[in-house]
């Protein structure tokens, strides 16, 4: 497989109060530091790592939200300079518009596209039926649980067809059980569209069960630690894929890095 995306030597260096120094002084915050790595096209990486490691700034920088201050990410070989639509992106917070349907909430970004009315339509209804959706196009925000919702931020997302899906601990505010089971359709689907993956967690065993790869973050600055191969297949047909030895063992080898890692942070 091809490379979809590569950091190279990415740094990221934040101005920030420097509160010993009084109310306006400012010093230099390093968020992450020369991050590189690659992004195979149609693989899944999972990354994890402890609170303040700068997964989401990665992720920012990634989407073009904001802009390396050293280093290039590139993009099937060009360079990133900004947002674009060959990106998707799914938050924590679903981020609907409440006075839309779930197809509206969809159709919206697809009619801003220049879609037309038939064909948004026509990809609206398919997505939803693709997140498990059928049936629950005219229902508000309001009217639909926690997991239903993160399900319409997903279809809208994959709705622009985009080639890499971002995806920002999309369900660390859903219960064990929605979100086991929105892991498992999120598996699904990627299994189907073969869409290039990078999905933050806080997670140890969702990065093993999502991840063909798990890159674990140090902190301080933060910065790739490891690369970790989950050589497992597919994850839907196993009934209890968290106790195959190899899911054993990837879990306990991460856990081992994060553990080390927060030693290591709270001894600074």
């Amino acid at each position: 497989m091809t490379d979809k995306i590569r950091f190279e030597h990415v740094t990221k260096i934040f101005k920030v109060r420097d509160t010993e120094q009084g109310k306006r002084a400012l010093k230099e915050f390093t968020a992450v530091k020369d991050l590189n790595f690659s992004v195979k096209d149609g693989e899944f990486l999972t990354l994890v790592g402890p609170s303040g490691c700068g997964k989401s700034t990665l992720l920012d920088l990634l989407s073009g939200l904001t802009k390396p201050t050293s280093g290039r990410i590139l993009l099937d070989g060009k360079e990133i300079t900004g947002p674009g639509l060959d990106r998707g992106i799914v938050f924590q917070q679903y981020a609907l518009f409440p006075w839309k349907t779930a197809l509206g909430n969809i159709e919206f970004g697809l009619e801003a596209k220049g879609i037309s009315k038939k064909e948004r339509i026509e990809l609206t209804r398919y997505y939803l039926s693709l997140v498990g959706l059928e049936g629950f196009e005219d229902r508000y925000p309001h009217e639909l649980s926690g997991g239903m919702k993160q399900r319409v931020a997903i279809a809208r997302s994959l709705a622009f067809n985009p080639d890499v899906l971002l995806m920002d601990e999309p369900f660390a505010a859903l219960d064990a059980q929605t979100r086991e089971t929105l892991q498992s359709e999120l598996l699904r689907i990627w299994e189907k569209t073969k869409k290039t993956i990078i999905f933050i967690t806080h997670g140890i065993d969702e990065a093993v069960y999502l991840g063909q790869r798990v890159a674990v973050m140090s902190t301080k600055p933060g910065s790739i630690k490891h690369m970790i191969d989950i050589p497992l297949d597919s994850r839907l047909n196993e009934l209890d894929i968290r106790s195959h030895p190899e899911f054993v063992k990837a879990r306990h080898q991460i856990w081992n890095l994060l553990h080390g890692n927060i030693y290591q942070a709270a001894s600074i």
